[in-house]
């Protein structure tokens, strides 16, 4: 035999092997596939996380570390409505596209893993790590439910977990839980972060959602915690629960600290069951004392509720970044989608700004979110046929009032308007609405005294997110309409709107 005929007869044995046995590429193909199909289900949001699969509420944990953003979220693997609380977990770099990653803490003897923050200790303080290699603590509750059905009262305590390998993976501290329930039903949610007292000097501070009213905790070493004060003012709004606070600190125009407290509420938001209050003020290690007496609420849509913000976030960046969980009590459980249940706001950032005399905040996009425009284009009229479900849209107010439609040639719609010194959205036709009432509802909000200026539109499968001003004020609210919309109907706004088709983060 030839040695070319040789060759030849090898060449198509090799041919043969690889099309009749297991191809390793053909398995990842379909892997991707299943990938691809899981993240494109009905209502599936493309540019909002959510989870692979099953329920999703609070966001808990925040914290960057070495180049990563970290989050956490309250988990139920086993259903798509509330259940027992795990802790899901994903990392992203650039807080847009994020890597999913295996459940990071799970229910144990003291019970289910409820709310709760993370925080980097750089300096070993807790003795968790090493000086060379810090750990990572997450600070949960843990709610015992058996407890609770027996008629305890003290069924909710704090735990912390310890990560020393990046947040990969993590330990249940041995001497759990590091602070006892002292009699209240209620008494969960700590969020907890680093309070620098000068000369080298600080502590941990920890805000505990206690009832209807936020108790301050410290501790040199994340396991010992004394109680510092209470903050319950007679003022507040305390339509519900007071859960999921987080305390920080935003400079002013003029460079001066202001520190903010967030409540969530559930029920007595602005536009019915869940939303987040905040007060400003000031905070001396110990105490919060609010400077005011204004209820201000951080959104008025009906979706925006128990976000908090990410710690250790370097100071070079300069920005309280946050985000929260996109549902409402009132029909969270309830919500047309079957494989994944809830889905998070998109990332921003937040700033103190003056309207008249008073303070608010603002809730700014992040700017990386530019990173999903796909294509940009102006267009001009008041009519205007849309190819794209996934959008970002910016235009400038001209109208004392104006008017802004997203619809299909099904009826399916949502209006926002305003009329005087008011705001309104109304979903009732936005697409399936029947699975509650509360639902349909007409949604409100104040201009706050603004001069309206632009309006900020981000529209995904399920969801749609209104900014004026950059995010001085802001409206958040989820949809599910059957069909895209293809079509936007406006008035009162400037003759030339831009809009960015957005491309998907899975």
């Amino acid at each position: 035999m030839k040695i070319y005929d040789f060759k030849i007869i090898l060449f198509f044995v090799f041919i043969l092997i690889n099309s009749c046995g297991p191809s390793t590429k053909n398995k990842d193909s379909e892997e991707d596939a299943k990938e691809i199909s899981q993240f494109e289900e009905p209502f599936r949001p493309q540019f909002h996380f959510t989870p692979p699969t099953n329920w999703m509420n609070d966001p808990n944990g925040m914290v960057y570390y070495e180049g990563e953003y970290h989050l956490f979220y309250q988990h139920h693997p086993d259903g798509n409505t509330w259940g027992p609380m795990h802790w899901g977990h994903a990392i992203s770099t650039d807080l847009i596209h994020w890597d999913h990653q295996p459940i990071a803490i799970f229910p144990d003897e003291h019970g289910t893993i409820f709310s709760g923050s993370a925080v980097a200790d750089i300096n070993n303080t807790s003795g968790l790590g090493t000086k060379e290699n810090p750990p990572l603590v997450a600070i949960y509750t843990y709610h015992d439910a058996e407890a609770e059905k027996s008629g305890s009262v003290d069924f909710q305590t704090q735990g912390i977990a310890f990560s020393i390998d990046k947040g990969r993976t993590w330990e249940k501290y041995s001497q759990n839980p590091v602070l006892k329930n002292p009699g209240i039903k209620d008494f969960r949610d700590p969020k907890v972060d680093w309070f620098e007292e000068g000369n080298g000097n600080g502590k941990w501070v920890m805000s505990l959602a206690v009832k209807d009213k936020i108790s301050f905790y410290s501790s040199t070493n994340l396991l010992d915690w004394n109680h510092e004060s209470d903050f319950q003012p007679s003022w507040g709004a305390y339509g519900g629960v007071w859960e999921c606070p987080d305390l920080f600190v935003l400079k002013d125009k003029e460079g001066n600290d202001k520190w903010v407290l967030f409540v969530s509420i559930n029920p007595g938001g602005p536009n019915g069951g869940s939303a987040t209050q905040y007060f400003l003020g000031d905070f001396d290690g110990s105490t919060f004392t609010s400077e005011g007496e204004e209820v201000k609420w951080l959104d008025y849509g009906a979706d925006n509720y128990a976000g908090v913000t990410w710690s250790n976030v370097p100071k070079q960046d300069g920005r309280r970044l946050f985000i929260g969980w996109m549902s409402n009590w009132l029909y969270a459980n309830l919500v047309p989608t079957e494989v994944w249940r809830s889905a998070n706001t998109i990332p921003r950032s937040l700033e103190l700004f003056r309207s008249g005399e008073n303070q608010y905040i603002a809730s700014r996009p992040i700017e990386e979110i530019k990173k999903l425009r796909l294509e940009s284009k102006e267009v001009e009229g008041e009519l205007i046929d849309l190819n794209s479900e996934l959008m970002e849209i910016e235009l400038d107010i001209v109208g004392v009032d104006f008017e802004f439609e997203l619809s299909n040639q099904e009826g399916e719609k949502v209006i926002l308007r305003k009329e005087g010194d008011n705001l309104s959205f109304d979903r009732s036709l936005s697409g399936l609405t029947d699975f509650n009432k509360e639902f349909e509802k007409i949604h409100t909000a104040p201009d706050l005294g603004l001069e309206l200026k632009n309006l900020q539109v981000f529209v995904d499968k399920s969801s749609i997110e209104f900014f004026f001003n950059e995010g001085e004020l802001v409206l958040t609210e989820i949809i599910f309409p059957e069909n895209p919309y293809t079509q936007l109907k406006t008035k009162g706004f400037g003759e030339v709107k831009e809009i960015h088709v957005l491309k998907s983060i899975w």
